[in-house]
């Protein structure tokens, strides 16, 4: 069928094939046997939370917060936009701030 179909719209040309074999005509042989799209990938994330991880991050944050170490964690100004959750810990944009300290 397929065949048929590029015979019907080669036929009203001048043309002339020839055939390469695979080892003779190299580049074409490997970019057809070339993978396109790479394989999907899955990896598990398993993630197990202590029951100390919210006081550390609490803990974290406080640190963070002090004023020596606000400028290496970059937080000059920023902290008007922290919102304080019930637990104490600071969040922007409804995610929690992890800070390097802790």
């Amino acid at each position: 069928m397929r065949q048929r179909r590029w015979l019907e719209l080669l036929a009203d040309y001048d043309y002339e094939i020839r055939y390469h074999p695979g080892k003779a005509n190299v580049v074409a042989d490997a970019l057809s046997r070339k993978e396109r799209i790479k394989p999907l990938q899955v990896r598990a994330l398993v993630m197990t939370l202590h029951p100390k991880l919210p006081s550390q991050i609490l803990e974290a944050q406080n640190e963070a917060m002090k004023e020596k170490n606000v400028r290496v964690e970059n937080l000059l100004g920023m902290d008007k936009a922290f919102e304080v959750r019930p637990d104490g810990t600071r969040c922007i944009k409804n995610r929690s701030l992890l800070p390097l300290f802790g």
